[in-house]
């Protein structure tokens, strides 16, 4: 069997285990699908009155708040299985498991491959829920085959490459708390974009934060592919995020996990 053969037959041998641990410990699979959905539900039922009435496109401008609101909830599903790959990859490393690797015939990528494709799947099978939520709820895109397609093309990059992001985390967290801890800014930033309002209802220095920081650009792109909105430039720049924050991820992983020894 060639090396490749060989480490792509153990990616799957790992990629098979992380699917097994999600199935038998449901509870951070669960938290990665319910946080989305429940704060769609909350804001488009308890604030979407308030926060619709000055968004063009929302109730005053003859649509819904709902159809603002949705890409951003649909892109912070993407970055929630950040918390769940993080603590993953440490559990792993602070239990032994990782030598016990070591000490067998595995192909050193195996181990944050299989992590990595697990947590994507997972992942992207929270933004297909909560998507089928919020069309439940009122969602009306108005895109075409075509722009679903790169919608989801542009989601499974932003999931990919926040995953290997998380990775890289697991790897040097010394407990999972910290783990769990560590990546919860990257859930929670898309509400300092445009997420959930316009970035130009934001005092100045927030919204400069909000115009540059990485997840606005991916926002404005998915809002503009969904429901026709102006994208302009946010597309590149939404594929330079999405392609540097996965090499940075990536690079850091491997060599973190290169580097690392017995703990």
């Amino acid at each position: 069997m060639s090396t490749l053969a060989h480490a792509a037959s153990d990616s799957m041998t790992m990629l098979r285990r992380n699917l097994k641990h999600a199935v038998r410990y449901p509870a951070m699979t669960f938290s990665t699908v319910l946080m989305p959905v429940m704060m769609l539900l909350l804001f488009n039922y308890a604030f979407g009155g308030a926060l619709g009435s000055g968004i063009a496109g929302a109730p005053t401008g003859g649509g819904k708040y709902i159809d603002y609101v949705a890409p951003g909830i649909i892109l912070m599903a993407a970055t929630s299985g950040a918390v769940a790959t993080a603590v993953g990859v440490c559990v792993d490393m602070t239990e032994g498991i990782v030598n016990r690797f070591r000490t067998m015939s595995i192909s050193r990528a195996a181990f944050l491959t299989g992590h990595v494709a697990g947590s994507v799947l997972q992942t992207l099978a929270a933004v297909t829920l909560v998507t089928s939520v919020a069309l439940a709820i009122g969602f009306r895109p108005d895109a075409s085959a075509a722009e679903w397609a790169a919608a989801a093309g542009l989601l499974a990059l932003l999931t990919l490459g926040l995953t290997w992001l998380a990775a890289g985390i697991g790897l040097v967290a010394r407990t999972p708390e910290s783990a769990s801890n560590t990546p919860l800014p990257l859930t929670f930033l898309p509400f300092l974009g445009s997420a959930v309002v316009p970035t130009d209802s934001m005092p100045t220095g927030l919204r400069w934060f909000a115009e540059y920081q990485p997840f606005t650009p991916v926002i404005e792109t998915l809002r503009g592919l969904l429901m026709g909105t102006a994208i302009g430039n946010s597309a590149y720049l939404a594929l330079a995020w999405c392609t540097g924050l996965g090499l940075v991820g990536y690079l850091w992983s491997r060599r973190t996990f290169g580097r690392t020894t017995r703990r």
